[in-house]
């Protein structure tokens, strides 16, 4: 005999424990499966009969529950619906069949086979005892009808049987308030006449509860009535005080709905305040509630919800002004002017674009956005969100709590006195999360066109329409950015300054304002072009102007320092040897390429910091050894990589390179970039260890005026990367005269290339075998080409 029958004539079915549930004969009820087990189990189930065996957990807590952590007793069930849900759990719909016994298990396909058999209910006819039992369950349970309005009348049906009682017994069980110990104690009783029994003693216990309910509820209905009563003594007591002449308060009320009638407020927030003047009538005038209260009629009353500015700048006028403040940023600018020229073609054109600038600090975000309000001739309001982490900075907090206000975005709006100001929320990529919430999920709703017409602050609870606000995001890195706010934005970057920029702004916007600044005139104090240029190459080292300001504002001290100390003195003109005096020696050397001669594993590459672009020098030297590998100057998981990537790559190419194919067997590899205090990471790296490498193991020496930056793969292809702009003015700065960098990213220099001085060579690059025969001094695939031939030659000879 097969095993397959013998569970067949045993009565095997797949067990399904449940969590807090009972299910008895009769009832229907819906259960979400989601462990594996009992997934598979179902699954047995839908494929063969349909039938399971269903029963409680004893221990709810138990996640992977065995036949020992079940109930014995359970029902034997039927599946009629099932539903899939998402992550692979089911939704099943399941019917109690007949009580049931466990009296075995056993473990097949990843789930438990239960030997069941069904337990028929002990009963005989229709006795006497069964008779009066059912009267007077019949009479309890119709007691439980009039007390609980939610259980059904007509459950008692007309009982002919032994088998109606049974069932209608079960059903009662189903439909009563009862706790999941009392349930299953019910389906564990065989016996009708005891199950009736026990029912009878737990409707007791419900009816007494929902009469205790009844009477609680008579005392709650009679406090009511005292409140109504003290309601109508509190009016009369209103008439007495204003025969004493104390009508402060009702005065300011009516004042307060003469002011919002004036307001023209839309209706919801109306009848809110309506309300609300309603109950601060009945208040005492130096209650804690009243004040509370009045907070909240003021806050609504100051919002802006109708007013708006009139954008009365002009198309030309709006360009000259971006103009006069910022030098460069063409992309921003092209933007606000784009927006004006759609709002001066469209007068129905109110929703506001969304808009995140992203740059390294000192690039003018911050100002460039309160041009951006100047330019279309609006208020402007900054709030900055470095460092925030509680969602009620946004949403405000609910009323409930002392001190209570909205956040701020109501604030900032009351600040504005229009619907329609620009708002800039400042370091949006520096908010942080807590248990408190995330502020960064709050500025969804806010910066979602579709969804801020309806924001809802927890302080108002009330709709107020942002729709018209311009919003202003600024951030140093997207990274630090949600990806669902990131989607929301429109981005803009903002790359950092040439040296030519870096001049035009200190010269046209941060000398004047440094001369106005310290009482000082153009003719007092000079500094040169070239001057400036000393000073942005040795003492700052910034993708902004930040340091410059404060570098020219030093000099302007040390001016009016030497105007004090010689009286006679009419103006000075700033020399190198005046700057050295003042700032001191250089801050920022940089490397001396003209000096260096090609070296055997020293790559120069190219990296972005946020400080601008600099140059990085990697080194690789070859030892004798075991075929180590050692990454030194605080390199990152990713820069580490980039390293692995490098020296797969060189071991699959080795005879291409002249080397031999074990050649890392007995040789240890170092490289090391230099600054080691600084942490370093990336991918740009890549082909600059790949080359430091190369030539470190075959004694090429690398041209020390190129540079390069580019991602490498196993395969040898050269990926693009970021920072592209920085990186290239760095290796100007440096007398660099070749740049290497990926072709992917043509297109990216193509946007900047004006700005790229024109005696400097970029080569775009595929492939690493590309970068090596630009970077070394001697093309490693010709040198090995010539020694084959050589070694082909002389082996013809022999021959």
């Amino acid at each position: 005999m097969t095993s397959q029958e013998k569970k067949q004539i045993k009565h095997f079915l797949p067990l399904l424990p449940l969590k807090n549930v009972v299910i008895l004969p009769k009832s229907i009820i819906p259960i979400i499966v989601g462990r594996a087990v009992s997934i598979q189990a179902v699954e047995y189930a839908l494929k063969h009969s349909k039938e399971i065996f269903i029963s409680a957990q004893k221990d709810p807590a138990v996640e992977n529950p065995t036949p020992d952590d079940i109930f014995t007793y359970g029902t034997r069930s039927i599946i009629l619906q099932v539903m899939r849900m998402p992550k692979g759990a089911l939704k099943i719909l399941v019917e109690g069949v007949n009580r049931a016994k466990m009296i075995s298990y056993e473990q097949e396909g990843g789930f438990y086979q239960a030997e069941y058999e069904d337990v028929e209910t002990k009963k005989t006819d229709r006795t006497l005892e069964i008779e009066a039992l059912w009267r007077h369950l019949h009479d309890l349970y119709l007691r439980y009808t009039q007390l609980n309005s939610k259980i059904p009348q007509d459950l008692m049906g007309n009982a002919k049987t032994v088998e109606d009682i049974d069932g209608i017994a079960d059903t009662f069980t189903i439909h009563m308030n009862l706790t999941f110990d009392e349930r299953q104690e019910l389906l564990e009783i065989s016996s009708l006449e005891d199950r009736l029994v026990r029912l009878a003693q737990l409707m007791n216990k419900e009816i007494d509860i929902l009469e205790t309910e009844e009477r609680i509820r008579g005392r709650v209905q009679n406090q009511v009535e005292k409140n109504q009563r003290e309601y109508y003594l509190s009016e009369q007591l209103k008439a007495i005080q204003k025969e004493l002449g104390r009508e402060d308060q009702y005065h300011e009320i009516a004042q307060l709905r003469t002011k919002i009638k004036s307001l023209g407020l839309p209706a919801e927030p109306a009848e809110k305040i309506d309300r609300e003047l309603k109950r601060l009538e009945q208040m005492a005038p130096m209650s804690a509630e009243a004040v509370v209260s009045r907070n909240y009629i003021d806050w609504i009353i100051s919002l802006p919800w109708s007013k708006t500015s009139k954008d009365t700048v002009s198309f030309e006028d709006a360009e000259k002004i971006l103009n006069k403040s910022h030098a460069g940023l063409k992309k921003a600018k092209e933007r606000i002017i784009e927006f004006l020229a759609a709002k001066k073609f469209s007068k129905a054109l109110e929703r506001s674009p969304i808009i995140c600038l992203v740059g390294p600090p000192g690039v003018g975000k911050t100002s460039l956005a309160e041009s951006i309000a100047e330019s279309l001739g609006r208020e402007f309001v900054r709030i900055s969100l470095g460092g925030v982490r509680d969602e009620a900075e946004i949403r405000g907090h609910r009323r409930t709590y002392i001190g209570a206000l909205p956040g701020k975005i109501l604030q900032a709006m009351k600040k504005a006195k229009y619907q329609n100001p620009v708002i800039l929320l400042d370091e949006i990529d520096k908010m942080s999360q807590d248990t408190h919430g995330d502020p960064g999920s709050a500025l969804l709703e806010v910066l979602d066109p579709e969804q801020n017409k309806t924001f809802v602050d927890h302080f108002l609870e009330l709709e107020y329409d942002l729709s018209k606000v311009m919003f202003i995001t600024t951030a140093n890195h997207l990274e630090g950015i949600p990806y669902p706010l990131f989607d929301r934005m429109e981005i803009i970057s903002l790359s950092g300054y040439t040296d030519t920029e870096k001049i035009s702004i200190a010269t046209n916007f941060l000398i004047p304002k440094n001369l106005k600044e310290y009482g000082l005139k153009k003719t007092q104090c000079k500094i040169g072009d070239d001057l400036l240029k000393t000073i942005i190459s040795d003492y700052t080292k910034e993708a902004g102007v930040r340091q410059l300001n404060r570098t020219i504002a030093k000099i302007m001290r040390k001016t009016i320092q030497k105007f004090l100390e010689t009286p006679s003195l009419k103006s000075v003109a700033v020399t190198p040897a005046l700057v050295k005096e003042w700032l001191g020696n250089t801050k920022y050397k940089k490397i001396d390429l003209d000096t260096q001669t090609p070296k055997i594993g020293l790559a120069t590459g190219l990296a972005w910091t946020e400080m601008g672009g600099d140059v990085l020098e990697i080194e690789a030297t070859i030892m004798p050894g075991k075929g180590s590998i050692t990454l030194t100057g605080q390199l990152g998981d990713v820069m580490q990589e980039s390293a692995h990537a490098a020296l797969s790559y060189i071991r699959a190419k080795a005879v291409d390179f002249g080397l031999p194919s074990s050649f890392n067997q007995s040789r240890d590899i170092h490289i090391h970039i230099p600054e080691g205090a600084t942490p370093k990471d990336g991918p740009s790296a890549g082909i600059t260890m790949c080359t430091a490498l190369i030539s470190a193991l075959t004694k090429n020496p690398i041209n020390s005026h190129v540079a390069m930056t580019g991602e490498i793969t196993l395969r040898g292809r050269v990926l693009g990367v970021g920072g592209l702009k920085e990186k290239i003015l760095a290796a100007h700065q440096h007398n660099i005269s070749t740049v290497l960098l990926p072709y992917e990213n043509k297109d990216d220099v193509e946007e900047f290339i004006k700005d790229i001085p024109a005696h400097l060579n970029l080569i775009y690059v595929k492939t690493i075998d590309e970068v090596v025969k630009y970077a070394l001094m001697k093309n490693p695939f010709i040198h090995n080409m010539k020694k084959t031939k050589k070694k082909t030659k002389t082996t013809a000879q022999s021959k």
